[in-house]
């Protein structure tokens, strides 16, 4: 798949964040009609890192469903023609613009009044193949094709960015559902305080490290990277499908002995195959760095924040820190 459909420019996001792209009403579930489950606000969220906050938040107020089912890469869905009805019935619809481009345009389509788009609660920013703190090593220029332009869409794997659009769609639910605006105010602060635990772990976790530098399948963690004071190095681009060229795979061979790498990540639904061959070339480890897409049975825990634990250890083994 082509990854300028999937990755829209940053100007874009840009522009359409300035002209404010949070629709809400303060219609309530209570009025019996289209927008309520079981007597619960009918919230339709696009992949799994969306369907967390509206479970957490919203807790017993709100009946939630995911569009993107477990095990499914997100950026390849196709909607059936159900679930683009489906969309016309929520309460409200919570998903992130730029990540799947058949959400976007159902999502157009639907014209429901409370409809989030989380790209619109925080700043999205340009990413490439390479993205930290230092960009010494000379090949930041590799973008592969379209997404030199594209913003990158990952901001649930930076904690902090992840706590501003959980205080944006926290909001949105108060807003949506008055009745029970109390309730969700406190489930937004208790997740935020459990974000602001994550974030203190990553920065205390990673403080005494040997190496700034880690690999990974495709360019998912560069807000991690920035947070956290890392060079994020990816085999392809910000699609999990974008094929590194030979050049690519030459600077990657550089990094490895100049910044002392030792494991080359890869993700649990995605292929392997470039991971380990770089790894089997450089007789490197390798390990999972999952970009929390989807929970399934090869996740290395139950929920955003256990998957997201594992990552740290898993980064700190690579890193060398104590």
């Amino acid at each position: 798949m082509n990854v300028g459909r999937r990755l829209i420019p940053a100007a874009a996001v840009a522009g359409a964040t300035a002209l404010g792209l949070v629709a809400l009403s303060a219609c309530s579930p209570a009025d019996g009609s289209t927008g309520t489950k079981n007597g619960k606000l009918d919230v339709v969220a696009s992949f799994y890192p969306m369907e967390y906050l509206a479970k957490e938040i919203g807790g017993k107020h709100v009946s939630v469903s995911a569009l993107t089912k477990p095990g499914t890469e997100p950026h390849d869905l196709e909607l059936t023609p159900q679930q683009t009805a489906r969309l016309g019935e929520a309460g409200m619809i919570l998903y992130l613009k730029g990540l799947q481009p058949a959400v976007d345009e159902a999502v157009g389509q639907a014209e429901v009044k409370n409809t989030v788009d989380a790209a619109g609660l925080t700043r999205l920013e340009h990413h490439g193949t390479s993205v930290g703190h230092g960009h010494e090593h000379g090949h930041g220029e590799e973008q592969h094709g379209a997404e030199g332009d594209a913003a990158d869409p990952h901001i649930w794997l930076d904690p902090v960015k992840y706590a501003q659009v959980a205080e944006g769609v926290g909001k949105a639910l108060e807003k949506a559902d008055p009745d029970h605006a109390a309730e969700y105010r406190k489930n937004t602060e208790q997740l935020v305080g459990k974000l602001d635990g994550l974030d203190k772990a990553f920065r205390d976790g990673l403080k005494k490290r040997s190496t700034d530098t880690f690999i990974t399948t495709h360019a998912a963690f560069g807000y991690l990277a920035e947070r956290y004071g890392l060079d994020q190095e990816a085999i392809a681009g910000l699609s999990p499908e974008s094929e590194p060229s030979p050049a690519r795979i030459r600077d990657l061979h550089g990094i490895v002995a100049k910044d002392k790498v030792n494991t080359v990540f890869f993700e649990a639904i995605a292929s392997k195959k470039t991971a380990k061959s770089l790894a089997r070339d450089t007789r490197l480890k390798t390990d999972v760095l999952d970009p929390l897409e989807g929970i399934t049975a090869q996740s290395q825990g139950d929920n955003y924040l256990e998957v997201m634990q594992a990552n740290l250890r898993n980064l700190q083994k690579a890193l060398g820190t104590p």
